[in-house]
Order: C-alpha cells, then sequence, then structure tokens
C-alpha cells in the first residue's frame, strides 16, 4: 500500500467515510444517511460497516461507511478494528485509489493515528507463492490536518508490528537461528540500535547450559542476539526486555502431534515482538535507554536430545529437574534473564515468550497473561498495552505456587503442573535477582489462525506496539 496524506479530496474510485454515532451527518458527500439510520442498515455504532455505491459528480464510487459510535466513548480496540474492516471491505472490491476521510471531525489526531496503524496492518499478508504478474498496488489518500509528528509515529508503529509478523511468518526452514541473528543486525543498522551476537563457543563459555540443552539436537547451532539502545546516555536507568526465540519447536523426545508441529515457527513471538519494538524505539528515537536479548534455537530430536529425568545447569547456577523437555521455552528464557540481569545492567525487566498452552484457556485470543512482582511496574505496562489497544490481564502469585516449581532432587523442576501459566512464570522469577519484573504469556495472542481486524492470518505482531509505549514511559 501507498500511503498519502492529503488536506484535500482529489480524484478516488473508493471511499472510506467514518461517521460518529450521535450526530450522523457529513458534509463531505450527499448520501441517505437518515434513510440509512431509520431503517437500522447503519446507526454509525462503533466498529459497523455499511458498503454503498454512489454517483459522484458523474461518477460511480464505491462507499464504505465506517461507524465511530458516540464522540465521548472511543473505544481503541473496536475503533482499530473497524478502520482495519473498512479498509479491507475496500480492498476487496479491488479499488486502487481510496480516500479516507477524516479532517474535520472531532477526536482527529486520535482518529488519523488509528486510521494509519490500521489501514497499514490490515494490508499485510504472507505467502510465497510464485507471482505470475505483479499485483496493483492499493493508494490511499488520508485526508486529514494533523501534526504529522502524530502521522509519523502511527506509521513506525505499524511497520514494527509488520517486522515482527514477518519474522514469525516465516518457514522454520529459511528463518532459524543463524538467519534470524541476520536480520537482527540489518534491522540495527537500518534503524539505529547497536546489536551483538554470541554464537556457540561464546555461549558456552557463558555457561548457558538450560539454553545450550534445549538447542544441542539441532543440525542448526543456536545464537544469543542482545541489542542495545542509548538514547540517554546521561541515564544509568536501562529497560531491559527477553523475548523467547525458538525458531521452532519440535517438543523434543516430548514430541508434539503433527497438527500441533505445523504452526511451531511461532515460537519465536516472544523474540519477534522485542526485535519489533527495538526498531520502533530506535526510529523514534526514543530519549531512553533499552537492551534486549533473545536466545535463539531449535528445539528438535536427535541422539544427543536432551531427556525427560535429566538434572542440567544454568548460568544462574541453579540446577534443573526435566519432567518435559516441551517445557524448553522456560529454560532458554531463564540463561537469557540471568545474562541481562547481571551483565547489562538493566534496573526493570520484562519478559514475554509463546510460553504455555495453559494461558490459552486463561485469556484465549483476546489478551495476553501476564505475572509481576512489582505493582507500580505492571501498572506501566498495563497502560502501554491500553495505549496501544491490546489486553493483558494479570494473575496472581501465591505462596502455594512458588512451592510447586521446586523439586526433590533440584533446585527447581521445568514442569510445575497447574496453573501451568504461573509456574511456568515463576520459574523464570526464579533467574530476576531482585529487579521490578513483569511476564508476559503470549501464547494466545501471537498466532491468529484466520484473518480479523488488523490481524492477518499467522504472525500478529502482539506486544510490539505495548514495548514501544513501555520504553516511551522511560523518557525523561
Amino acid at each position: 500500500m501507498k500511503l498519502n496524506i492529503k488536506d484535500q479530496v482529489e480524484q478516488y474510485e473508493g471511499m472510506i467515510l467514518p461517521l460518529y454515532e450521535d450526530g450522523l451527518a457529513t458534509k463531505v458527500l450527499s448520501l441517505p444517511l437518515d434513510e440509512l439510520q431509520g431503517s437500522k442498515k447503519f446507526e454509525g455504532k462503533i466498529g459497523t460497516t455499511y458498503k454503498l455505491t454512489a454517483v459522484v459528480e458523474s461518477s460511480l464510487k464505491e462507499i464504505v461507511l465506517l461507524g465511530l459510535g458516540k464522540k465521548n466513548e472511543l473505544n481503541l480496540r473496536k475503533l482499530l478494528n473497524g478502520f482495519a474492516d473498512a479498509y479491507r471491505l475496500m480492498k476487496k472490491q479491488k479499488t486502487e485509489k481510496v480516500v479516507l476521510h477524516i479532517d474535520n471531525l472531532e477526536n482527529q489526531e486520535l482518529l488519523a493515528k488509528i486510521a494509519t496503524e490500521a489501514v497499514l496492518m490490515a494490508d499485510y499478508s504472507f505467502d510465497l507463492k510464485t507471482k505470475e504478474k505483479e499485483e496493483k498496488e492499493v493508494e490511499l489518500d488520508l485526508v486529514t490536518s494533523v501534526d504529522m509528528a502524530i502521522i509519523n509515529e502511527a506509521y513506525v508503529l505499524a511497520e514494527s508490528n509488520l517486522i515482527a509478523r514477518e519474522l514469525v511468518n516465516q518457514p522454520a526452514n529459511l528463518m532459524y537461528p543463524e538467519t534470524l541473528a541476520e536480520k537482527v543486525l540489518e534491522l540495527g543498522e537500518e534503524k539505529g540500535f547497536e546489536v551483538e551476537i554470541f554464537e556457540l563457543e561464546a555461549i558456552e563459555a557463558m555457561e548457558m547450559e538450560a539454553f545450550l540443552s534445549v538447542g544441542k539436537a539441532s543440525d542448526r547451532d543456536p545464537r544469543f542476539i542482545v541489542m542495545r539502545y542509548k538514547g540517554n546516555p546521561d541515564s544509568e536507568d536501562v529497560l531491559g526486555y527477553v523475548g523467547k526465540g525458538l525458531t521452532y519447536d519440535s517438543g523434543g523426545l516430548s514430541i508434539k502431534p503433527t497438527s500441533g508441529m505445523v504452526t511451531m515457527k511461532c515460537d519465536m513471538g516472544g523474540s519477534s515482538a522485542v526485535i519489533g519494538a527495538m526498531c520502533a524505539i530506535a526510529d523514534m528515537k526514543l530519549k531512553t535507554n533499552v537492551t534486549a536479548v533473545v536466545a535463539a534455537c531449535e528445539n528438535m530430536i536427535s541422539g544427543n536430545s536432551y531427556r525427560p529425568g535429566d538434572i542440567i545447569g544454568s548460568m544462574g547456577g541453579k540446577s534443573i529437574f526435566i519432567g518435559n523437555t516441551d517445557a524448553e521455552g522456560r529454560l532458554t528464557l531463564i540463561d537469557a534473564m540471568h545474562y541481562i540481569v547481571t551483565r547489562e545492567n538493566v534496573n526493570k525487566v520484562l519478559d514475554i515468550a509463546t510460553l504455555t498452552g495453559a494461558a490459552i484457556y486463561c485469556t484465549g485470543d483476546a489478551a495476553s497473561a501476564a505475572i509481576s512482582n512489582d505493582d507500580d511496574f505492571f501498572k506501566a505496562v498495563n497502560d502501554s498495552f491500553d495505549k496501544s489497544g491490546e489486553q493483558i490481564w494479570r494473575m496472581p502469585i501465591f505462596d502455594e505456587y512458588k512451592e510447586l516449581i521446586k523439586h526433590e532432587e533440584a533446585d527447581l523442576t521445568n514442569t510445575a503442573g497447574n496453573p501451568g501459566t504461573i509456574t511456568a512464570g515463576l520459574f523464570i522469577g526464579e533467574f530476576t535477582g531482585d529487579l521490578p519484573w513483569t511476564h508476559i504469556d503470549i501464547a494466545g495472542t501471537a498466532f491468529s489462525k484466520k484473518e480479523k481486524g488488523i490481524l492477518s492470518k499467522g504472525g500478529t505482531g502482539a506486544a510490539v506496539r505495548p514495548l514501544y509505549y513501555l520504553a516511551k514511559n522511560e523518557e525523561v
């Protein structure tokens, strides 16, 4: 898609026209809005759409009406999906020149930002089909008079979300630890953040036994990826991000069924979230410091596989009983967590992962599950999700849950049982030291089975925009 910002309507084939429910009216076109409202075909309710064909200046135009709801009851999440649905409805008509008219609407700044993010994210799709001919690009003119800085931030956030989607969507034969590291190096150079890659020998030297145990069955060597953005060199404060980077997860010897392995390229959703967020943070030149790390590997099967019943070590020095090799993400995360806490001088830390199937039973695909040891830090995380239109829900931490991760033969077990989402998070929390910490499980939100709203089928780019806002909140 080519997005243009205009201050007036020019030539177009189709128009997306947002309208408020209270005072359903527009000066842009002459339309039978009273009749539509009276028949209840279109009343302007938030997120609803209505398509019609109208004669405008002796020419047929495709028109999509979009309901914004009531002016004082705007819902960011519903509006994002509404703008996305309206754009897709127009795109399906193969309309190549579209105008989206929000000039003179109340709340124009917010609507301009929402519209920009929504249409760019809705335009994305992934496939590797051989193209016989290039499809014509949709050209969309956004008619608005808002400050371009607002549009620019929205554009960067959408683009960074799509970077994360593309990383996840690439099949595991193309996106594996080495190629992921190469891509991050490219992004760092392009966007303006520092990247350091540790290969096998260096990972072994750091004694990351838990991480190495997961990856040792694969013919592809692991990579440990460190990203540093120093937007405020005068400050010693550094926000830390840790993303799960399983570029493919077979389950190991505790093998998944075939149906469960087909989409396991998505098990790097946490890494794509922190990579996408670092792109946005650097692109917007935020005046804050952020360091992100990813322990990238494949969980495969060979004679060298780690086994159920093994007891392994970790960079943090604790021993771990392996109850299930498919509970591998937390093993890679604890070494990444210990590294960032002890070697990168972060003063608060967030980890994010497609960690447990149990998270889907907690919050479905509507929200990400979370636990935290610090109320103030979690409030900042929650506020950042609210700003993005994404949803998060905090799980409780009870002393009884902390007892479950202990084991009689080792310091910890990687299979503590129910409540699985919480105990998995608490396992990682054993390696955070005394720092404020939040854990986010995006198992239900990182991958979509179908196209809906701003989501395309496949990777969703979950949490990229919230992590950007969290960093922005750290600006001084």
